[in-house]
Parts: C-alpha cells; sequence; structure tokens
C-alpha cells in the first residue's frame, strides 16, 4: 500500500500495528467499541493516519488520542472494556496488546486486492470483535491462526 502523501512511500507493518493501538487507546477512553472509532473516523482519514504513523509514532500517545477525539468529534459511550468478572481475569491486556493481536488477525486475513486501511475497516466490523474484546473470555490471548479461523467461521464455536 503506497503512502497518502508521498506516492514513493510505502506503508508497513509497524504503521498498521501503530493505527490499530490508537484504535484500542481511542475506544478505551471514550468506552466505545473499536467498530465506532474506525467507523467515525472513516477511510479517508485512516488512509491519512496510517500514512502518517511513522512520524506520529514519535509524539506522545495521549496528545494523538486527544487529537483524534476532537479532530472526528467522538463521543463518549458506555462500553466499558475493563467491566469484567475478577474471578476470570486476573489481567487486563494492554492496549499495545490488542493492537498487536488485531494487526496479526488483518495480516493474515488480507485479501491480495485489499489495502491495509480496507481491512482495518472490516476486521474491526467484524462480529468477531465482540469475543476478542470481551475479556471474559480468553480469545484475545488464542494464537493468531484460531484467531484467524474463528474469523473466517465467523464463531468460535466452528472451529474444528
Amino acid at each position: 500500500m503506497k503512502n497518502y502523501f508521498f506516492k514513493d512511500e510505502n506503508i508497513n507493518e509497524n504503521d498498521l500495528y501503530f493505527v490499530c493501538y490508537m484504535i484500542e487507546c481511542v475506544a478505551r477512553i471514550l468506552k466505545q467499541k473499536n467498530s465506532y472509532v474506525v467507523n467515525k473516523i472513516g477511510y479517508e482519514e485512516l488512509f491519512k493516519k496510517i500514512s502518517l504513523a511513522d512520524v506520529l509514532h514519535c509524539e506522545n500517545p495521549k496528545k494523538i488520542i486527544h487529537d483524534w477525539i476532537e479532530e472526528y468529534h467522538l463521543a463518549e459511550g458506555n462500553y466499558d472494556i475493563k467491566n469484567v468478572n475478577k474471578n476470570l481475569v486476573d489481567e487486563i491486556p494492554a492496549e499495545t496488546q490488542m493492537g498487536k493481536v488485531y494487526k496479526r488477525l488483518i495480516l493474515q486475513t488480507l485479501d491480495e486486492e485489499e489495502n491495509y486501511v480496507d481491512a482495518i475497516i472490516r476486521i474491526y466490523n467484524s462480529s468477531i470483535c465482540s469475543i476478542i474484546d470481551n475479556y471474559n473470555t480468553s480469545a484475545y490471548y488464542t494464537p493468531s491462526y484460531i484467531l484467524r479461523q474463528a474469523y473466517y467461521a465467523d464463531s468460535f464455536n466452528a472451529i474444528n
């Protein structure tokens, strides 16, 4: 995928990871689902953000979160990802961990005719995300190939 601003530069996997990480951060701060953040920002702006990721990762993440919330008029919700059963969950995965989970799922399901932004929108709007993001389950912790199979089956129950 070519950079939005610099057509001779390619967007890489680290850029994809950074955007997934930031989506996770913004969603948690606002108590929204990741799909809300992705859909409110939209394709064109996600393309710009992933194109600037190599520069943005040098900035303070809290500033970027604040900027995204302001720039895209993102509203607070009531989906608290940290509301878990303490008997089932010792530790909630960090935003960085979940950024990696989603980056790997995107890369493993990337269609050859699809770019990273298309895949971000596709993955984050998948019903499987509600299971991955439910930390009362261990879905986020399962190996990448299992997540990929669950994505294609649209369920963890249909995996052989």
